[in-house]
């Protein structure tokens, strides 16, 4: 195990990532080592979970119920705070705990546990199975280790959430306009002239291009928030599996129009890594560039396609190809915090407790999570519930919020919400921002 992975945890859990080390070093000890209690302000006292022999291992799993601290479940040590010559000792240890989470620990060692797309499911997972998986408790815990430290010791956080990134994939931009779009909408009897104007009108026709509608209703928060929102959309660079379908030509003229209008936007173009770079990582650097040179432009950002971010080791594959930020890291079938946390992260590898230059976006919420009947399946008033409970979470923790709304969600449709929903939640944000 790392020193600099442990000294990261310990930082991100303060909120000083940002902070010179000698600014927040002596706030917070990890040590159970009684000489050097008086270094500190606070000291969370290890559990044993890194320590060789234990570290990788099945043992070193948290066991249900879980131990809480005022009112906050913890993963490893006890519910113990006591003060050492004005130190306060904490032995529930929060360092390993928020390591357990922002690592994918737990994907790490259950690799026998995965959906059939190979992804690890939000309903096997132990945020889950505890009960906090709508709670960024890493940030929680932040809260709480500042209640211990004198006042005025670190920066303030903001009250309220403080960034806000409305991300669409862009997985269907069309319903009609390709060859087998035009046989589609034949068979839903749209008759032959409408169905030739599907395939050769204007792509502001076709029920899938909702773009126009999406950037407005982005723009309105835009313009009530200001910088702390940003849109920011994804496209595929390839990919050849059935998972991969439907695929467009990069360089058709309908693609290269809708690139542009994000670029005349000034909006962030990030790669959807395919389905099939999923299973084969290696494939991601190329569709990269591929993704470049149809957006005359640098691609710095990523999302893989169905969240298929398989393993955590898959991860060092982005770094190689050259992405600065993922935000893949939700679950596909539970909203929440798949890596305890709100706000972006490092990447740890749990394998080898190493840090990468990666940085994690968590993915909060994702549409077709809310309604598919493989995943939530809820109703258009428990998904709203659900997403203003989360809202207020972060807000309360000053955290962040990725949203993920499809372009097709917000195609009409009688037996979908997901449109109508979008747009209630935009409005209901401001309360909720810094």
């Amino acid at each position: 195990m790392t020193e600099e992975a442990i000294r990261y945890v310990r930082s991100f859990l303060l909120g000083a990532v940002q902070l010179p080390y000698n600014q927040w070093e002596s706030l917070l000890g990890y040590t159970d080592d009684p000489k050097q209690f008086s270094h500190y302000k606070s000291v969370i006292c290890p559990s044993g979970f890194f320590d060789k022999g234990n570290y990788g291992r099945i043992p070193s799993m948290p066991l249900l119920p879980l131990k809480k601290l005022e009112g906050l479940p913890f993963l490893f040590g006890e519910p113990e705070v006591e003060e050492i010559g004005g130190t306060k000792i904490i032995h529930a240890d929060l360092v390993a705990s928020a390591y357990f989470l922002l690592s994918r620990y737990e994907e790490m060692l259950r690799r026998e546990v995965r959906d059939p797309h190979g992804r690890f499911p939000g309903k096997q997972s132990l945020p889950y199975r505890a009960g906090f998986l709508r709670h960024p408790l890493v940030d929680e815990y932040g809260l709480l280790l500042r209640r211990y430290l004198p006042e005025g010791s670190l920066p303030p956080l903001p009250r309220g959430i403080r960034f806000v990134d409305l991300s669409h994939d862009i997985d269907a931009p069309f319903l009609y306009r390709s060859w087998k779009g035009l046989a589609r909408s034949l068979r839903d009897r749209r008759g032959i002239r409408r169905s030739l104007q599907n395939k050769f009108g204007r792509p502001e026709n076709d029920p899938y291009y909702t773009f126009p509608q999406m950037l407005e209703t982005d723009r309105k928060l835009t313009a009530l928030a200001g910088n702390c929102v940003i849109s920011a959309y994804f496209k595929a660079g390839g990919g050849n599996k059935p998972f991969d379908k439907p695929r467009y030509d990069l360089d058709s003229k309908d693609l290269q129009n809708l690139l542009g209008l994000f670029k005349g936007q000034g909006l962030s173009i990030g790669l959807h890594v395919s389905y099939e770079a999923g299973l084969h990582p290696r494939r991601i650097r190329k569709e990269k560039l591929r993704l470049e040179e149809a957006c005359g432009g640098s691609v710095s950002t990523s999302r893989h396609h169905f969240l298929c971010a398989r393993e955590p080791e898959d991860m060092e594959a982005l770094e190689k190809a050259g992405i600065l930020v993922d935000s893949s890291m939700g679950y596909a079938d539970q909203i929440g915090f798949r890596l305890g946390t709100s706000r972006t992260v490092r990447r740890i590898d749990p394998a080898t407790g190493k840090l990468g230059s990666l940085l994690l976006e968590p993915l909060t919420i994702m549409d077709c999570t809310l309604q598919d009947e493989k995943y939530m399946q809820l109703d258009y008033g428990e998904a709203k519930k659900y997403c203003l409970e989360v809202f207020e979470n972060i807000r309360r923790v000053g955290g962040d919020l990725c949203l993920l709304w499809h372009n097709n969600s917000l195609a009409e449709s009688k037996d979908a919400y997901l449109g109508r929903l979008y747009a209630d939640l935009l409005d209901a944000l401001p309360a909720y921002l810094a």
